[in-house]
């Protein structure tokens, strides 16, 4: 129960953090010749973990008061 409670309060972004920072480790077991369940293992939690943000960026409760008007802010030039 207390770790469900810890997981709602990891914002998206730094679950999206996370799962880059594991799914980039798997690059580097998988050049060092690290042996095969390491990789594998690994790989298949970052996969949860992808799904799992891609869940929590969609279901999250944002909200904003921008339109397709205000296009680019740094270019006003585009999009007018």
């Amino acid at each position: 129960m207390v770790i469900l409670k810890i997981k709602m309060k990891i914002s998206a972004m730094t679950l999206l953090g996370l799962t880059t920072v594991l799914l980039l480790t798997v690059i580097i077991f998988t050049s060092m010749n690290l042996p095969f369940g390491w990789g594998f293992y690994t790989t298949c939690l970052g996969q949860l973990l992808l799904v799992f943000t891609v869940y929590k960026v969609l279901t999250d409760d944002y909200h904003t008061d921008k339109t397709f008007k205000d296009f680019y802010e740094d270019r006003p030039d585009l999009g007018r």
